[in-house]
């Protein structure tokens, strides 16, 4: 049995990723496909925005499921490289007026992987299999900037922060960088609340001064979950940080 279905997205995410694929044909010399470059990029933007299954859209778009699996690999590759990189969005944070930006972490949930590697997955304080992936988000409108690979979800935020070397490229850009309580001790140019109970009226202040900016950074992952791949990620766990980057692509290009 076959039912319509619908994509809640604008033409502008259609245009940009048919254009990039047809671009890349022409790059390879691919002659000949089961599908346009634009069934392509439909076919993809309903794996990642809706999270349609392989076997669901090769049904729905007549190819065998190993051919789905070619065409979002090769769409999600070609997005995630054409990703902002740590040092241009460190640019941007630079001349956006206040010369400062929002860092935070995120766990995205995946099934647990088995093996000597489920350990490293399991994140304590989520009490989930996740993978962690971290975010550097402009405090003006809440807008994500650049987005990390993926870390197992056992890493802790400052680690992960320290291991995609964002710390130190933020102390040279000069940007300083509003965090959580999970980036204490960072130094540099990040700044982040105090923990405890028994705080002075001076430290109150300023955790109310950090949270209030940090405030729109909520919307900058929050954005990026819309898209219903990451409600149950199926895939290998490697592949959920170009996912991230592909999808970070497509929503600078459409602003």
């Amino acid at each position: 049995m076959t039912y319509p279905g619908t994509i809640p997205l604008s033409t502008a995410h259609l245009t940009r990723l048919a254009g990039l694929l047809a671009r890349h044909r022409n790059k390879i010399g691919s002659r000949w496909r089961r599908l346009s470059a634009g069934r392509q990029a439909l076919l993809v933007l309903a794996h990642l925005r809706n999270g349609d299954t392989y076997t669901r859209l090769a049904r729905g778009f007549s190819v065998g499921v190993a051919t789905v699996w070619r065409y979002v690999r090769e769409a999600v590759d070609l997005l995630a490289a054409w990703a902002p990189s740590l040092t241009a969005a460190l640019w941007r944070l630079a001349h956006n007026g206040h010369q400062l930006g929002i860092l935070d972490g995120t766990l995205i949930w995946i099934d647990r992987v088995g093996g000597h590697l489920d350990r490293l997955y399991y994140s304590g304080k989520h009490r989930r299999h996740g993978v962690n992936l971290q975010g550097l988000i402009d405090p003006r409108r809440g807008d994500l900037v650049w987005i990390s690979d993926g870390l197992p979800g056992s890493t802790h935020d400052l680690t992960a922060a320290r291991t995609h070397g964002i710390i130190a490229a933020a102390a040279r850009a000069r940007v300083e960088l509003l965090a959580d309580k999970g980036y204490q001790g960072a130094g540099a140019t990040v700044t982040s609340p105090h923990k405890g109970r028994n705080l002075t009226a001076e430290q109150k202040a300023h955790n109310r001064m950090v949270n209030s900016l940090r405030g729109p950074g909520e919307r900058g992952f929050a954005t990026l979950k819309t898209w219903r791949i990451f409600t149950k990620v199926r895939c290998c766990p490697q592949r959920i940080g170009p996912m991230a980057q592909a999808i970070l692509t497509l929503e600078l290009g459409t602003e």
